[in-house]
């Protein structure tokens, strides 16, 4: 495939009007909007990580409306059970009179899923939504089904209220492209808020693409090239959140498991994105660094001294990212 920069920057410039048309409706949230679009443009999954009641809901939906996606929510619950998701086969008569299985499409078959709360929900039913993540495909009584395209999920859960839930395990976790967190509103940010839902103006979202643009984009991002002295840049990040293979200290004291080859994946992919929404086709070391903590942050599993003194996931990457390219890894 030839690409020109006019393709990249094109593509750029739809990109920053889906950010306006976004921003006109969700009030801050700068972050989640982006590594959002940097999800959905790597063909990757997010985890939205936030208090209730600041607009993860509202804004997943903005996003599926202006990108002109099917949109299904699923609220995670202890008793939900993994067909609620992928949907069943019923028996069913025809116009003969025939009975025969008819499959009943789950919530899981729309472009844009938000699974709601996921940690509510027991492990077998998580399972049934991270095989749709990671394989494209749902099995239903033998029968494998293939998932819409293009398809995201975006999940959220609460970082308290953890009586009662059913934590990802690491290995599930690693499914997300980004763990995003979500902060609480600035005073500014309050009011305009208040501003936009109480008042009787009602706004209406312009869909900015479609199916088929989106496809393009995720087909562009990756035509983003990385040079090669870049791309071991990335590989010393990710070494270098490993004990085993860095020198930085707080590194080897508190973690017990870096990223590995998917968080690898993760970054680059991720860094493309972020290239392709500013108009460039080559990614740079700004890039990497950008999104290394989105990336990052769900992949690194603190040891029993890290968790005892509450170690800040945040803070060890930027202590890699700042050894990042000085040889710092064995």
């Amino acid at each position: 495939m030839t690409v020109t920069a006019e393709q990249f920057t094109e593509m750029s410039l739809k990109l920053q009007q889906v950010r306006n048309e976004i921003g006109r409706f969700i009030v801050g949230q700068e972050e989640a909007v982006e590594f959002s679009l940097y999800s959905i443009l790597s063909d990757g999954h997010a985890l939205l990580e936030g208090l209730p009641g600041l607009g993860k809901t509202m804004l997943i939906r903005t996003i599926a409306e202006v990108l002109d996606l099917s949109f299904s929510r699923i609220q995670f619950t202890p008793d939900l059970m993994p067909s609620d998701i992928t949907g069943t086969s019923l028996i069913e008569r025809d116009a003969a009179g025939k009975q025969q299985f008819t499959f009943r499409e789950g919530p899981i078959f729309s472009q844009m899923v938000l699974a709601d709360e996921i940690n509510r929900a027991t492990p077998k039913t998580q399972s049934a939504l991270l095989e749709a993540m990671g394989e494209k495909t749902v099995t239903v009584l033998g029968d494998t089904k293939n998932m819409a395209r293009p398809f995201f999920v975006l999940a959220t859960q609460n970082p308290i209220e953890m009586e009662g839930t059913y934590p990802l395990p690491e290995a599930q976790m690693d499914r997300f492209l980004c763990k995003i967190k979500i902060p609480s509103p600035s005073r500014e940010e309050l009011a305009e808020i208040v501003r936009r839902t109480t008042g009787t103006e009602e706004i209406l979202l312009v869909k900015q693409m479609g199916t088929s643009d989106l496809l393009a984009a995720q087909q562009l991002a990756k035509e983003v090239l990385i040079a090669d002295d870049i791309l071991l840049v990335a590989v010393d990040i990710i070494q270098s959140t490993d004990p085993l293979q860095t020198e930085i200290e707080d590194i080897i004291r508190f973690v017990q498991y870096g990223s590995g080859p998917r968080g690898l994946q993760s970054l680059i992919r991720t860094a493309k994105a972020r290239a392709l929404t500013e108009g460039r086709y080559h990614v740079s070391i700004g890039d990497l660094k950008y999104v290394a903590k989105p990336v990052l942050r769900h992949r690194l599993l603190l040891n029993y001294e890290g968790e005892a003194d509450g170690a800040d996931i945040d803070l060890l990457i930027d202590q890699v990212l700042e050894a990042a390219g000085r040889g710092r890894s064995r």
